[in-house]
């Protein structure tokens, strides 16, 4: 979990030690590892939030928890889904094709996990990945002004529909 091996002055980074290869992971192991070593950081690789991307055409990008893993753990899943076919940028760009699902623990706005399937996933995937790593929940994400039009937009929209349900839990 610290990459060091069994010697502990040696310590490994990047593909050697890594289920996930990726560059973006190489490089996040490599700063572990440099920490560690030396500055004799106690800095760790399970804590990590782990995005990754397939360059296709739409590209499918996924960060955090699917639905199947929450539910083995026994976390109650809410998913909020926007289909690109109604995000106006997409539209506009013709990229309609595509999705975005972000999971939430039910009840709370805490983002569990997410799955972006677009022309710019890659792009939208940051965001998510930034908001699980700083525990900034769903209901926060739709405070957040967002540039118009974007594909991004895909988000705020999904935050909006989680904010949707609170407001109608609210009004009983």
């Amino acid at each position: 979990d610290f990459l060091q091996t069994t010697n502990t002055r040696i310590y490994a980074a990047g593909d050697v030690c890594l289920v996930h290869k990726f560059t973006h992971m190489a490089e996040a192991t490599a700063r572990i590892v440099l920490h560690n070593a030396l500055l004799r950081g106690r800095s760790r690789l399970s804590v990590l939030t782990v995005p990754w991307c397939t360059y296709t055409d739409p590209e499918i990008a996924h960060v955090g928890l699917y639905v199947r893993e929450a539910r083995e753990h026994a976390i109650p899943v809410k998913t909020f889904t926007i289909l690109m076919h109604d995000v106006d940028r997409a539209v506009t760009d013709g990229d309609e094709e595509g999705f975005l699902k972000i999971h939430v623990k039910e009840g709370t706005d805490e983002i569990l996990g997410a799955t972006v399937v677009a022309r710019h996933a890659g792009e939208m995937i940051n965001e998510l990945s930034l908001a699980i790593t700083a525990r900034i929940g769903l209901g926060e994400l739709g405070r957040v002004i967002h540039v118009y039009p974007t594909q991004a937009e895909a988000i705020k929209m999904a935050a909006d529909a989680y904010l949707r349900t609170r407001l109608r839990e609210a009004a009983r």
